[in-house]
């Protein structure tokens, strides 16, 4: 029984540090994204077709 809980332990720890790197990843790319967009937008003047 207690080898069950050593693992569930070690899941538990494992699934802990792929949500936090999900969240920094996801703030990364949602910064990444505004700045590239403001970006876009002072640049808009310029472009011409």
């Amino acid at each position: 029984m207690e080898k069950v809980y050593k693992s569930m332990k070690c899941i538990g720890g494992a699934n802990i540090a792929l949500g936090v790197v999900a969240i920094v990843g996801g703030i990364a790319l949602g910064v990444i994204s505004i700045v590239t967009g403001a970006k876009l937008l002072k640049d808009k003047a310029n472009i011409t077709f």
